[in-house]
């Protein structure tokens, strides 16, 4: 196997609460990237997903644990020595509309990298602004508009253009297609899965949808409140969940066959306080197979099947 191009060893991310109370954001958290792979990272809502993506990339400090980025350890880098780092890796937002800058042309958000890194010669520079807004089924004529005269998909190929300029290895694309309408998100995706072949990108894809996790990505890592509960290939974690919090996920995700139904796996209440998680297992609360040694024993990622990972002390699915 080749070396990964990221690795993150047992990662936190504290922040400061009221009266110095700390919320624990990541705990713990540790996997690999090989090249040109793309992993699905999914959890509910305040799971640690996005802080996860940001603190990959430095533009979160990381509390503990070690980030290494083909081959560098780049946890804690200056901000002049991460600067030919970030050419490397690149961020796909959520929000298309509040992560563009409304006084910029398409063409000028687009070269902003280009000059910043020096990639392009300035007189050169409106011809691979063309090339990348082609790239992502824009007009090479779209330079000259502003991203209020987009439409919402349209603005999302805007911030993905604006990735690709520095020809990164490494992307976090955030929840990049939940604020499109559902009418356009398919073609985002097709556009994403399209780009990370043809580029042979390495892509940490963050979706609280299943659906699309299961159909752009090779392997999935499942987070529940700032730790990975499980890890394994796309094909046999959506066909065998191994872990509690991935079988309650994915009863609960819609079926898309009319009439068809899943059997539901209980899941008790929400999620703790970050500010007060649970001793033990950090699932434990809501786990319909909880015994009294769950709350005693913090379980470690284990591996069930190869390439199948788990944290959970007990073999219950």
């Amino acid at each position: 196997m080749n070396e990964p191009l990221l690795e993150v060893k047992r990662l936190s991310k504290h922040f400061s609460g009221r009266g110095g109370a700390q919320i624990h954001a990541l705990t713990d958290v540790s996997f690999k990237m090989q090249p040109g792979e793309m992993l699905g990272l999914v959890g509910e809502s305040g799971s640690g997903k996005s802080t996860l993506g940001r603190s990959i990339l430095r533009l979160l400090g990381p509390s503990d644990g070690q980030i290494i980025f083909n081959g560098i350890d780049i946890t804690h880098l200056s901000a002049r020595d991460m600067r030919p780092v970030r050419r490397q890796m690149q961020m796909i937002f959520q929000d298309p509309f509040s992560s563009l800058d409304p006084r910029m042309t398409a063409g000028q958000i687009v070269s902003e990298a280009l000059a910043i890194h020096k990639l392009v010669a300035r007189a050169n520079r409106s011809a691979r602004v063309a090339d990348l807004l082609r790239m992502v089924g824009l007009a090479a004529e779209d330079a000259t508009r502003y991203p209020h005269q987009f439409s919402g998909g349209q603005r999302q190929r805007i911030g993905i253009a604006r990735a690709l300029a520095v020809e990164p290895a490494f992307l976090v694309a955030d929840e990049p297609v939940s604020a499109l309408d559902v009418s356009v998100q398919a073609q985002i995706l097709n556009l994403l899965q399209d780009l990370q072949e043809e580029l042979t990108l390495t892509v940490l894809f963050i979706s609280h949808d299943l659906a699309v996790v299961k159909q752009l990505c090779q392997r999935v890592m499942v987070l529940y409140l700032g730790r990975i509960m499980e890890t394994a290939p796309a094909g046999r974690l959506y066909a065998g969940p191994k872990h509690p919090y991935t079988e309650a996920l994915l009863s609960a995700a819609p079926v898309p066959v009319p009439g068809a139904k899943r059997s539901r796996t209980p899941i008790g209440g929400d999620a703790p306080s970050t500010l007060h998680p649970p001793s033990g297992c950090v699932f434990r609360t809501r786990c319909p197979y909880a015994i009294a040694e769950c709350s005693q024993v913090v379980p470690e990622l284990r591996e069930v099947e190869p390439g199948h990972f788990k944290a959970c002390i007990r073999d219950v699915l």
